[in-house]
């Protein structure tokens, strides 16, 4: 089951030209972590969505809008 984040990480990864596997890499988590937020399978600890949003440019925030 897909949600927001998903949807958001999915769109901002694209933008960015991104693999999941480059995504993981830049922020430093396993790629089966993207593949399960991307898939609604996961929630992130706040760390992680600090990373992630730390290699994609943009604030945790935006994430969870």
């Amino acid at each position: 089951m897909r949600n927001e984040l998903a949807d958001r990480l999915l769109t901002l990864r694209a933008k960015h030209d991104l693999s999941q596997a480059a995504l993981a890499q830049l922020a430093g988590v396993d790629r089966k972590t993207i593949n399960r937020i991307e898939n609604g399978h996961f929630s992130p600890a706040l760390d992680t969505l600090v990373r992630l949003s730390s290699a994609l440019s943009v604030t945790p925030s935006s994430l969870l809008k």
